[in-house]
């Protein structure tokens, strides 16, 4: 039967008006829509089908319906002229997602990731080198941890207090003590569903329209998702990949204005790797003191440094200015699945009062975090770090940065800066060489000509096209057998 799928209907629209995926594309950009080529691509070849909000625009810019086009149109009702008066025809009500999410996005979890999931439906193998999950790469939970946390299920079955489990709050206020952080008393710290929860709920409860908030590009995107979603705008500035992906100040200092309300630091930084000194960091309050600045600190990876190095808490130097410093256990010791996050306000607490007034409220309205969760943070803070074990030279997350980046390094057109902490390295592809104009192609390409699954830079929020983030979890030999796969589709690779 002809045109009974979408990708035919898709097609035959296409050849009505006249349009090739050229001018969908161009559409798509002029009304702010994520469309990638070959997630377009896809579509017309009947590969993949869209989600129902992309189903909605394409309808909308090919002027026909969304069910003609999903090819699931209702058949017609034969009505006598004697009933027809008696059973009206209703239009279908359809329901589509908030415009507050129009311009959100998140990537890291995108439609490759949902093509890599069809190929695995279809028993192909996928190297996954996307998601800083440690569990399925063997990092295990410290033993002490675990049977903490089994020995207290019964005694964790009811609501805690909003901000979180007095022992769990106790044990976060000392390590920031001990991180130098200054002013952080027991009603100051707030436990989350992870960071991820935590920025979400800071944002709804400190931006309005029209506020400006300063992020790192790259960033990890939940940063701009959260503010953008919040009625925000994220304002990018730049961090130096020719100075080891430090934020480059300058850029900062030019692109703050009226609107401007806080700047977000995410160091260690995720994606690039980059662990800010001190010098740099002292700089960064200085431009925040000037201006009159929240500073936001993600820290969720201050365990995970590397060479000796020291990570320096960006609010222990700013004790005059107000600051929220985010953490938890979910990195540091591999529990991501257990969702256990923390923030601390700091400094000047005066300039913030009507704000943290807000941020109890929103902690309020979820009643708590998860409380089995909260239960072994005590423990996790306050025993043996494992995670030293896995950071030192011999250690397994150090050998594994030390072989992909030397092994990055020896492929021809590829350029990287060694990351300094985390899990994550981001390369660059020699823009002479390759001709990278599209990320998300090139992610794609990648993920079904070698069965590997990379991050595009065009997921957080980095503009320039041609790099990528690789998470360095897996066991060396997965990862030498994804570089291998990289380094032969390099060898004749172009855009």
């Amino acid at each position: 039967m002809p045109n009974d799928t979408f990708a035919d209907r898709l097609r035959e629209a296409m050849s009505e008006k006249g349009l090739k995926q050229v001018d969908l594309l161009r559409y798509a950009q002029e009304r702010g829509r994520k469309l990638g080529k070959s997630q377009l691509s896809q579509y017309v070849s009947g590969k993949t089908m869209p989600r129902p909000d992309m189903l909605a625009f394409l309808a909308e810019a090919l002027g026909v319906t969304e069910e003609w086009l999903s090819a699931e149109d209702e058949p017609a009702v034969e009505l006598t002229t004697s009933h027809a008066q008696e059973v009206p025809i209703m239009p279908v009500r359809k329901f589509s997602k908030s415009s507050k999410l129009d311009h959100v996005s998140y990537d890291v979890r995108g439609p490759a990731l949902d093509e890599a999931m069809r190929m695995e439906e279809e028993g192909i193998h996928i190297l996954k080198l996307n998601i800083g999950n440690p569990a399925p790469f063997g990092f295990r939970t410290p033993d002490e941890v675990v049977q903490d946390m089994a020995s207290q299920l019964t005694d964790t079955e009811g609501y805690s207090d909003s901000r979180g489990l007095f022992a769990a709050r106790k044990a976060i206020m000392q390590y920031d003590q001990l991180k130098g952080i200054p002013n952080v008393q027991m009603n100051d710290i707030y436990t989350g569903n992870g960071v991820s929860d935590l920025i979400n709920l800071v944002m709804q409860a400190m931006v309005n329209t029209g506020d400006e908030i300063m992020v790192p590009s790259p960033d990890y995107p939940l940063w701009t998702a959260c503010i953008t979603l919040a009625g925000g705008t994220a304002v990018h500035y730049l961090c130096d990949e020719q100075a080891d992906w430090l934020p480059d100040l300058d850029d900062i200092r030019s692109k703050i204005t009226s609107n401007t309300k806080a700047i977000v630091i995410i160091n260690p930084n995720n994606p690039t790797g980059a662990l800010y000194p001190r010098e740099v960091l002292e700089e960064i309050v200085q431009i925040a003191r000037e201006h009159q600045l929240i500073i936001l600190s993600d820290e969720i990876y201050d365990r995970l440094v590397m060479d000796g190095d020291e990570h320096v808490s960006i609010a222990s130097l700013a004790p005059d200015l107000f600051c929220i410093t985010f953490n938890g256990l979910s990195k540091s010791h591999m529990i991501a699945g257990w969702r256990i996050g923390w923030i601390s306000i700091s400094g000047n607490k005066r300039l913030g009062k009507d704000l943290m007034e807000g941020i109890h409220l929103m902690s309020n309205m979820r009643l708590c975090s998860n409380v089995p969760a909260q239960s072994i943070v005590q423990t996790a803070l306050g025993g043996y770090q494992s995670v030293k074990n896995y950071v030192v030279p011999t250690g397994r997350v150090c050998k594994q940065r030390d072989f992909v980046y030397e092994r990055l390094c020896q492929i021809d057109g590829v350029s990287v800066v060694k990351p300094k902490a985390a899990f994550y390295i981001f390369p660059r592809l020699d823009p002479k060489k390759f001709n990278i104009t599209d990320d998300e192609q090139f992610q794609l390409d990648l993920l079904q000509d070698k069965r590997v699954l990379i991050v595009p830079g065009k997921g957080f929020n980095w503009n320039t096209p041609g790099y990528f983030r690789i998470v360095y979890l897996p066991r060396r030999a997965v990862l030498g057998e994804a570089l291998d796969q990289l380094e032969e589709f390099l060898t004749y690779y172009r855009q």
